[in-house]
């Protein structure tokens, strides 16, 4: 799936604790400050763990949700770990957890829709990357609308999915390989008979795939086919 940048998720989320109790389960000896910031503590530690120790990051995003449940950031990537697991329900769960806490979570309506696509619940997808979308603030949209592209084309849709890949294929910079977005884009033309419009994005694959690799391989295959 694409979806996780550790980098972006680095800002801080100091909502109010959820659940009853909590200062008493701590032992009545920290602040709430200092819950949310040893919260924010474990979230950091897991993502410096991420790319070499899952489990670890695993277990520090779990400890940072336990101690702040309103850790937006933790909880995406709490849900990320699911996800590469395969465990969706589980990371369903958490991005719908972290988008109650913030409806305007672009990141987590996006990834929520790659979870809900790959369970063949299409039309959940396509509206919670719509929903991603809808926030004028999110810093990588070609994300949503590639990933809404490709949806609407399972659907049927083809005119909407042309619409967002094109959009997609026009973001500078690109968050999404730029050789993946032209690839969508040049199937999505010869599904509709563009034979021109395919054949000029499908070309553009090959250079925009460094590695001549299976996305390359795959533009030529289909551009064999138009005449």
């Amino acid at each position: 799936m694409i979806g996780f940048d550790p980098r972006s998720h680095q800002r801080g989320v100091y909502g109010s604790l959820i659940g009853l109790g909590l200062m008493s389960l701590l032992g009545g000896c920290a602040s709430d400050k200092e819950v949310l910031q040893k919260s924010q503590g474990y979230y950091q530690e897991g993502i410096a763990s991420l790319p070499g120790d899952r489990q670890k990051a695993f277990v520090s995003f779990q400890k940072s949700v336990q101690l702040n449940p309103a850790n937006k950031e933790a909880r995406y990537a709490l849900g990320h770990v699911y996800a590469l697991q395969g465990k969706l329900s589980y990371a369903e769960e958490q991005f719908r957890a972290a988008i109650k806490v913030d409806e305007t979570y672009a990141e987590a309506h996006t990834y929520l829709g790659q979870v809900l696509a790959n369970q063949d619940r299409w039309n959940e997808a396509i509206q919670s990357y719509r929903q991603a979308l809808a926030n004028p603030l999110y810093p990588t949209p070609d994300l949503a609308r590639f990933h809404l592209g490709r949806a609407l084309e399972h659907q049927g849709d083809l005119q909407g999915s042309m619409e967002a890949l094109e959009d997609a294929v026009s973001a500078s910079p690109p968050s999404v390989p730029p050789a993946m977005t032209h690839l969508e884009l040049g199937r999505v033309y010869v599904k509709l008979g563009y034979t021109t419009r395919a054949r000029d994005v499908l070309k553009k694959v090959a250079t925009l795939d460094k590695d001549k690799g299976d996305l390359a391989a795959a533009a030529s295959e289909l551009l064999s086919r138009l005449k």
